[in-house]
């Protein structure tokens, strides 16, 4: 009987330890509030995270949390909403220029923008954009950038066009289906989908090499003071999740499959090939891309002449994983 009633008590303990273990780790990982502003393959690191167990191998709880580009992810990250963003640099050098200096970028995701013009066939020449519709996410998005950049390139003044915000990359490929525009700024995999359609490239943007901070990590210096090393484990799971996409290209297709619903596999390995090449392996933070953010703002904002990129910049986790040797170790070496 003794051995029975050791048998049904050790029967106990292991069944409640599958049950409530588990659920003990959840409640005592950390809780990070996260917001990332667009369903495209740059923002692709913390899904990889997620997938990955990455979060909660760093005791992290983060919840993956879209949030519409420019003015509502501004809004999130500076009222205290979201405590980390991923997020186009732009969004957060207006209100730092105005004298909000607790913003802060503690990493880099791509340091070059990868839009292109797409547009119906009858649009054949930049040139031909004069007077037309083009549909970006937002007003002040990586795409409005791209575009107001793309048509001074080509000599066009940004002001004979007219922007249509559409909200994000499925919807502005669904207007420009719709003709509610004459022409769409996207990029990797949405272009390629719009290019099965029957539209083309007005202007491929990958040839205009334009350097520009459009995917970051940006939190608040009070937050780091209060919560220096949660943002630091945060980071490291970035980190590893860069290594994934740079290495894993097959797992990375499933996140792909998954978050963006493409499934594929030609379209998916074309848009990788492209946009893995602008990517930050190691989040570095590319002094030029944030001076081009400053100098976008500086016609209308004359104290962005005054600032610095690096006033802008915490590198501490970035510092911190190279002199620890984390990068070398999850990199094995590699650079």
């Amino acid at each position: 009987m003794r051995l029975f009633g050791s048998a049904v008590r050790m029967f106990w303990f292991a069944a409640l330890s599958v049950f409530i273990l588990p659920h003990a780790n959840v409640l005592g990982a950390d809780k990070v509030n996260f917001l990332y502003t667009a369903r495209v393959m740059s923002q692709a690191y913390p899904w990889i995270a997620q997938e990955a167990g990455l979060f909660k191998k760093y005791d992290l709880d983060a919840p993956v949390v879209f949030v519409t580009p420019g003015a509502p992810s501004a809004a999130a990250i500076l009222a205290g909403d979201s405590e980390v963003a991923q997020i186009g640099a732009a969004t957060i050098t207006r209100p730092f220029v105005l004298g909000n200096r607790d913003p802060v970028f503690i990493g880099g995701v791509k340091s070059a923008l990868t839009h292109s013009i797409i547009a119906k066939p009858d649009i054949k020449r930049p040139e031909q954009l004069k007077g037309k519709r083009i549909g970006v996410s937002r007003i002040g998005s990586n795409p409005h950038y791209f575009a107001v950049q793309a048509l001074r390139h080509y000599n066009i003044d940004p002001r004979e066009v007219s922007f249509i915000q559409a909200g994000g990359a499925p919807e502005t490929l669904t207007a420009l289906v719709a003709q509610a525009i004459d022409a769409a700024v996207l990029t990797v995999p949405t272009d390629a989908q719009a290019l099965r359609m029957g539209y083309h490239y007005v202007v491929y943007g990958p040839d205009l090499k334009i350097a520009y901070a459009a995917t970051t990590f940006v939190t608040r210096r009070s937050i780091i003071a209060k919560r220096g090393a949660v943002i630091g484990r945060f980071m490291r799971a970035m980190a590893e999740a860069a290594k994934i996409m740079h290495t894993d290209k097959e797992f990375t297709y499933k996140i792909m499959e998954k978050y963006l619903r493409v499934d594929d596999r030609k379209l998916l390995e074309a848009s990788y090939n492209v946009e893995i090449k602008a990517l930050e392996p190691r989040l570095a933070m590319k002094l030029e891309g944030f001076q081009s953010t400053l100098d976008e703002i500086a016609p209308t904002e004359p104290r962005a002449k005054l600032i610095k990129p690096q006033e802008m910049i915490d590198s501490r986790y970035l510092d911190d994983m190279e002199k620890s040797g984390f990068f070398e170790q999850i990199w094995g070496g590699k650079r």
